[in-house]
């Protein structure tokens, strides 16, 4: 999650959401993923997306089954499809999401009867992660008071 916690990082300096995504294949990183949704101005560059087309790519294959995601957010609808169909073992999360989480605050997609169930864990380092998007968000709108 420390490795998650760094993309967001990065993400933030780069003025999108901090939101920061690593998979892991037998105990490697395999792929890197942070939000580029605002930069790119395309709604899927969600930091999970990014990272699970970079390990779909090294590892040859659409089926993720051995992988392990750890974000620094709970993941949306988009994403938490993603990874149920990708068959991901287990998600990591640091904070969770009131307003499009959907993996325990606005739905349990994962509880959900699919083809494939994805373990998860939420809370990981959940403090940082936080803060991170609390911090990112109070600047924002700073911001926007401060224009005329």
């Amino acid at each position: 999650m420390k490795s998650a916690l760094i993309l967001a990082k990065r993400a933030r300096q780069a003025e999108e959401s901090p939101v920061g995504c690593v998979i892991v294949h037998d105990g490697k990183v395999i792929a890197r993923g942070y939000n580029l949704r605002q930069s790119r101005q395309d709604v899927t560059l969600h930091a999970e997306m990014t990272a699970i087309r970079k390990a779909c790519r090294r590892l040859g294959s659409w089926r993720l089954e051995d992988c392990d995601l750890y974000v620094t957010l709970e993941p949306c609808y988009m994403c938490s499809g993603a990874i149920i169909q990708a068959r991901m073992r287990h998600v990591y999360f640091g904070a969770s999401d009131p307003k499009a989480g959907a993996i325990v605050s606005k739905n349990h997609l994962f509880d959900l009867d699919h083809n494939h169930h994805v373990e998860y864990t939420g809370g990981i380092l959940e403090e940082p992660c936080r803060t991170e998007l609390t911090e990112f968000f109070r600047e924002l709108r700073s911001k926007k008071k401060a224009r005329p």
